[in-house]
C-alpha cells in the first residue's frame, strides 16, 4: 500500500526584491509574497510546493495560503500522493477557482513521486525533449538606463532574448525605449509585453506603428474580455501576438484556437492550476499551430523548477520562458541553489522530483506567517 501524506505545512513568506518592476497591470516594489508548501509521507519523504498570487491576476498571497490550509488541507491528510489525478480531481471538487493553491500543491505531489521513484519530474511526463530552454529576461525597471546596463551585462554572457514591458508609459515613450535597447543589445530579439495595457481605441494605430520596429513578438496588448478585437489585431499585424491574459484554461485555449485569438500562448502555471491542466492547454494549442511560451508571474526557484520540468517534456511550449527572478530580480530566494543559468538558457534540473532543497535560514527569515 502506498504511504500517506502525513504532514502539510503552509507558510506564507515576503521576499525583498532589488528593483522595481513596472508594467501595462501594475508595479511591484519592495517585495513579493509567496506561499510555500511542504508535504511529507510517513516515510519521511517531503514535497515543496510554491505559489505566487498577484492581484492584478485575481488573487492574494494571504487568500492562497487560506485555501490550501483551510479548504484543500483535509482532502490532503492521509492522501495517496501518488495517486496525483485523482487528488486534484477532488481538489477541484471541494473548491473552486484558486489556481495558485493548486499548482503549489500538484507541484509538491510531483516532487514527492520524483524522490520516491528517483527520478526528476519530467521524466515523469515522457521524459524530456529538451536540456535547456532559452530564456528571457522583462525589460521594466522604471529607471531605464539601469535596465540598458543590465541588458548590455547579460548579453556578453550569452543572452538572446529581451521583453520590454509596455503600456504604463506613452506611445512615443516606448518607442523611444525600444529603439535604445535594440542599439544596446543590437544580436538580442526584442519581445514586447502589454500587460493590457492598451485600450481597444488606441490599439490599432499604436500596434501598427510600434510593429513596423519588428518585436519578436507583442504579448497582451488589450485586456482580457476583448478577445474579437484581439483577433481582428493579430490577423491585421505583420508582428505574431502572444496571449496570456485571455488564457487561464483549456477551455480559453479551446476559443483562441477556433477563433483565432492569437498567433502563440503564454502558459503560466500560476493561471493554470498546475502542470496537468498546462499540458492540456499546450495539446490544444499545438494541435491548432499555436506554439506556447514558459511566463510566470513573481515566482522563486521551486514553482520555476516545476514549470521548467513540464516545458523540458512538452514540445510544444518551444519560445523560451522568463524565470529570470530569483536570479536577477530578488535579493534572496528560500533554497539552497535555484535554477542554473548557462549562456542565456536556463537548465533543466535533473535531480530526482523537482531538483529543490530549502534554505532553512532565509526561509525562517521571510516567513510571515506559518501553519
Amino acid at each position: 500500500m502506498p504511504d500517506r501524506i502525513t504532514r502539510i505545512a503552509v507558510t506564507l513568506i515576503a521576499t525583498p526584491i532589488a528593483m522595481k518592476r513596472a508594467q501595462g497591470s501594475g508595479a511591484v516594489a519592495r517585495a513579493v509574497k509567496r506561499v510555500i508548501v511542504q508535504m511529507a509521507t510517513g516515510d519521511g519523504i517531503e514535497g515543496l510546493g510554491e505559489a505566487q498570487a498577484w492581484e492584478p491576476f485575481g488573487g492574494t498571497a494571504e487568500g492562497t495560503a487560506a485555501a490550501i490550509d483551510l479548504y484543500l488541507r483535509p482532502v490532503l491528510e492521509a492522501a495517496d500522493p501518488s495517486a496525483i489525478s485523482a487528488v486534484m480531481a477532488a481538489c477541484d471538487q471541494t473548491l473552486a477557482g484558486h489556481p495558485e493553491a493548486k499548482a503549489a500543491i500538484e507541484m509538491a505531489l510531483f516532487d514527492i513521486l520524483g524522490r520516491r521513484l528517483g527520478v526528476p519530474v519530467h521524466q515523469l511526463l515522457g521524459g524530456a525533449v529538451r536540456a535547456t530552454i532559452p530564456l528571457s529576461f522583462s525589460i521594466a525597471d522604471p529607471d531605464f538606463a539601469a535596465d540598458l546596463d543590465r541588458a548590455r551585462a547579460m548579453a556578453e554572457t550569452g543572452h538572446r532574448i529581451f521583453k520590454m514591458k509596455t503600456g504604463f508609459l506613452s506611445p512615443p515613450e516606448d518607442f523611444s525605449r525600444f529603439e535604445r535597447l535594440r542599439a544596446a543589445v543590437p544580436s538580442a530579439e526584442i519581445r514586447l509585453d502589454y500587460n493590457q495595457g492598451l485600450s481597444v481605441i488606441e490599439a490599432p494605430a499604436v500596434l501598427r506603428e510600434i510593429a513596423a520596429l519588428k518585436p519578436g513578438f507583442i504579448e497582451q496588448p488589450i485586456p482580457r474580455g476583448h478577445e474579437r478585437v484581439l483577433a481582428e489585431l493579430s490577423a491585421r499585424l505583420d508582428v505574431p501576438v502572444l496571449a496570456d491574459e485571455s488564457i487561464f484554461d483549456a477551455a480559453d485555449m479551446l476559443r483562441c484556437a477556433s477563433e483565432r485569438w492569437a498567433d502563440a500562448a503564454s502558459i503560466k502555471l500560476m493561471k493554470t492550476g498546475g502542470i496537468l491542466k498546462a499540458r492540456r492547454i499546450s495539446a490544444i494549442a499545438e494541435a491548432a499551430g499555436v506554439p506556447c511560451y514558459g511566463g510566470t508571474l513573481w515566482e522563486g526557484a521551486i514553482a520555476h523548477a516545476a514549470a521548467a520540468h513540464l516545458i523540458a517534456a512538452t514540445g510544444n511550449i518551444s519560445l523560451g520562458c522568463e524565470f529570470y527572478m530569483p536570479r536577477y530580480a530578488m535579493l534572496a530566494d528560500v533554497v539552497q541553489q535555484g535554477l542554473a543559468i548557462e549562456s542565456g538558457a536556463v537548465i533543466v534540473p535533473t535531480l530526482p522530483g523537482l531538483g529543490m532543497v530549502l534554505e532553512p535560514g532565509e526561509f525562517k527569515r521571510q516567513t510571515e506567517l506559518a501553519r
